[in-house]
């Protein structure tokens, strides 16, 4: 790796001419081959700012720029397109500009179809959730640019830390089913791969603001140079999102930032792409009870604790306390009309903590020893303590394509290395025992190397049949050491070997139909919480099967999929959470999704545009078995949780004029089970939500060159609904039952806001 780095900066040095007090190119590649690998790639993107900065006296060259086509080729290795026998949705920053109002990427994609989102906070800002057919977020691969998102051990996706990235977003790709292979943890039932802003030829300037219920405000700058000497760009953006949150002290404050740097020819690409900030939110992971959903459905008892006079508080500084920079650099390269490659460097530092007042904790829970106090013995206390993560993750990335008229290859691969610290402080107590501030009362460490190589191929055989192919093999090791946070050793060492194969067929009956079907295999190993809860958990499968038609008619379209998902050991829902707030799962042995999905587009008039999508399924436990009264159960076939049957959105979309546009949104989720027992007292009612968008655009001759007024009503209709929970039980000792013991349940719900409102007002230039 040393040589090629060394290669591309003495090739850079080559192509460019620096002013005289520039840095010397030679001095840095020689300081980056004695540089520690955290600092590797932040050397290689400052390398290239200046780099950018020193070049400004070249001589203009005549090439055609194609830069959206160089642009798109950063994603080309993990999306399909539209011919593909692959299930997909494409979102254009268009689309996505029209609801960017501060909400997360999860909440602008809720009326796309089998989509169901959640937000803690109940506003979609701070902590949301997508659940894709009912999969689980964990089993959603999250790319950008072609670089993993989804988090190594977690295996789930924290939009939190991504405050406004819908600013800085170009497209998107949300594939349903396990899709065309991708890097990182592999798609176990969807993924979304996320291409950041294209270069843009022109400068431009943007400021945006918007405002709206619950305190929630978002503040935009961006820029871009436009093509400097028809060749370089520098674009950025700075965001400040902060939000009280529709449950009670569920506050967000989220600050972000995006630079990219780009060089650009009729044959080269290349990107140093910088994002990233910081986090502070409010817990609201603890979800509330039955009774307070109906009393005070606000009530949050996060930092809830009693006072020496017996008054009920709240701890004020109960927070998630997160900082995350992600360095990526792109290269991509077209040699000729057949053959390019891309290669990809990534490096993330993430690292913050969770906050928590805890109130008459043992002493055991952190190690401390008994103390004697005026003759009595004293073994709990109140105490404020912080639970740490700092990890390092490295990733690159290469490909190579080739095609002609007759097919399309790519061949490639991944690395990945995660490399993350575990620790709780306590930072106050009101008996410290023999402890002092700041001491780790556990600590611990996790390491995690990924690598896949793929090669796939679109080959059209005729005018009217393509076929599609796909193989993948990934290896996974992951090992932890030290001590977890329930004071126990942890210690993992687990080595997965995957192939996964997946093959397809598309059939053109003529230029207005296509029909598909594919097959796809996935494997996917489990979460860091998966092997504390169960040291003997398993890694899950999955075969997937779609079959689909897609009609298009001048501006008509209708689509029409099928699929078949048979698991085994797929990791469900279990109902319960852990201590933070996150949804537990447990291998549900066999398991099948079985649905029919239907989407469209419908000119009804000039004007006046309808965009339907309904889901239809089936999705469940072949056979349930479970601890009851002190007796395992078999409850036979069941529901899997959190999987409704019935999923559907529409749009009613009416363009009056041209710079004007007006959208009712419609969201229909069917009643499902927070457990895979079919409890009734796990079931979440079905609900029926509505949304209005509004946007104008005024054309300006003045300094602006637009001006856009953007408005948002959400749950127009003061629907009081609840998209997410918790359910678990507790056996207590009970004489009277045969067995001496019963079960007892108990339940939680995160409810969602009522009536709510964000306005807009973006000014470019």
């Amino acid at each position: 790796m040393k040589k090629l780095f060394t290669n591309l900066l003495f090739h850079s040095r080559q192509k460019f001419t620096y002013q005289s007090n520039a840095l010397s190119l030679r001095a840095w590649s020689l300081r980056l081959l004695e540089a520690k690998p955290r600092n590797l790639i932040l050397e290689l993107v400052f390398i290239f700012f200046v780099g950018i900065s020193s070049i400004y006296g070249q001589e203009k060259q005549q090439d055609s720029i194609k830069t959206e086509k160089l642009d798109e080729v950063l994603v080309k290795s993990v999306r399909v397109d539209a011919k593909s026998p692959i299930t997909h949705t494409n979102v254009s920053k268009k689309e996505i500009a029209k609801r960017n109002l501060g909400q997360d990427i999860p909440i602008l994609l809720n009326f796309l179809p089998s989509v169901v989102t959640t937000s803690d906070a109940g506003a979609g800002v701070g902590y949301t959730g997508i659940r894709i057919r009912g999969v689980s977020p964990q089993s959603t691969n999250i790319t950008i640019n072609g670089i993993p998102y989804n988090d190594a051990e977690s295996l789930g996706t924290f939009w939190v830390n991504l405050g406004d990235f819908a600013s800085s977003v170009e497209s998107l790709q949300l594939q349903r089913g396990v899709g065309t292979s991708t890097n990182g943890s592999g798609a176990f039932g969807a993924s979304i791969n996320i291409l950041t802003d294209a270069v843009s030829k022109e400068s431009i300037g943007e400021i945006s603001n918007s405002f709206g219920s619950f305190n929630t405000r978002k503040h935009t700058v961006k820029f871009s140079t436009g093509l400097i000497n028809d060749h370089f760009e520098i674009a950025g953006r700075l965001s400040n999102i902060s939000s009280d949150g529709y449950i009670d002290r569920a506050s967000a404050d989220l600050k972000s930032y995006f630079l990219q740097g780009a060089y650009i020819d009729s044959n080269t690409l290349i990107k140093a792409v910088i994002f990233g900030g910081n986090e502070v939110t409010y817990q609201a992971w603890n979800g509330i009870t039955a009774e307070q959903l109906r009393e005070d459905r606000t009530f949050n008892p996060s930092g809830q604790y009693t006072d020496d006079d017996g008054n009920i508080q709240f701890y004020d500084n109960e927070v998630d306390d997160y900082s995350q920079d992600h360095y990526q650099l792109h290269w991509n390269q077209q040699y000729n009309n057949n053959w390019s490659t891309t290669i990809g460097l990534n490096y993330t530092y993430g690292r913050g903590y969770f906050e928590q007042f805890r109130e008459d904790d043992d002493f055991s829970t952190y190690g401390f020893e008994e103390l004697t106090v005026n003759g009595a013995i004293v073994n709990t206390t109140d105490l404020i303590r912080r639970r740490w993560l700092d990890n390092d993750f490295y990733v690159i990335n290469a490909s190579a394509n080739y095609k002609n008229n007759e097919i399309d290859m790519i061949f490639g691969g991944s690395f990945s290395h995660y490399d993350g610290d575990h620790f709780g402080e306590v930072i106050w107590a009101e008996f410290a025992s023999q402890s002092e501030i700041r001491d780790r009362y556990y600590d611990g460490n996790a390491k995690k190397n990924d690598f896949s190589t793929f090669a796939k191929a679109n080959y059209r055989l005729n005018d009217r049949i393509q076929l599609y192919g796909d193989l993948q093999v990934r290896n996974v090791n992951y090992e932890t050491s030290g001590v977890n946070s329930n004071l126990t050793n942890f210690n993992v060492d687990e080595n997965y070997t995957f192939f996964n194969p997946k093959a397809g067929i598309t059939y053109a009956l003529n230029d207005n139909n296509d029909f598909y079907f594919s097959y796809a295999r996935a494997n996917r190993e489990p979460s860091r919480d998966e092997f504390e809860n169960n040291p003997e958990i398993e890694p899950e499968q999955l075969n997937d099967f779609e079959l689909g038609w897609r009609h298009r008619k001048g501006n008509f379209s209708f689509s029409a999929n099928g699929y078949i998902m048979l698991y085994n050991e797929q990791l469900v829902f279990t109902g319960e959470i852990n201590d933070v707030g996150a949804q537990l799962r447990d291998n549900s042995g066999e398991s099948y999704r079985l649905g029919i999905e239907l989407e469209a587009v419908v000119p009804v008039a000039p004007k006046l545009t309808l965009q339907p999508n309904l889901t239809l399924s089936t999705n469940k436990n072949r056979e349930t078995i479970v601890p009851l009264n002190g007796e395992l159960r078999n409850l036979g076939r069941t529901d899997i949780a959190f999987s409704p049957d019935i999923v559907a959105a529409n749009a009613v979309v009416f363009q009056p004029i041209d710079n004007l546009q007006m959208s009712l949104l419609s969201k229909f989720v069917g009643e499902q089970f927070m457990s895979n027992t079919e409890n009734p007292e796990s079931k979440l009612d079905s609900f029926f939500v509505n949304d209005f968008n509004v946007t104008y655009t005024l054309e300006t001759n003045s300094i602006f060159k637009s001006i856009v007024f953007t408005g948002l009503v959400n749950n127009i209709f003061n629907e009081k609904f609840v998209s997410n929970g918790f359910f678990g039980s507790f056996d207590f000792d009970d004489p009277d039952s045969p067995t001496g013991v019963s079960t007892g349940f108990f339940s939680g719900f995160y409810p969602q806001a009522t009536t709510n409102f964000l306005v807009g007002l973006t000014l470019n230039f």
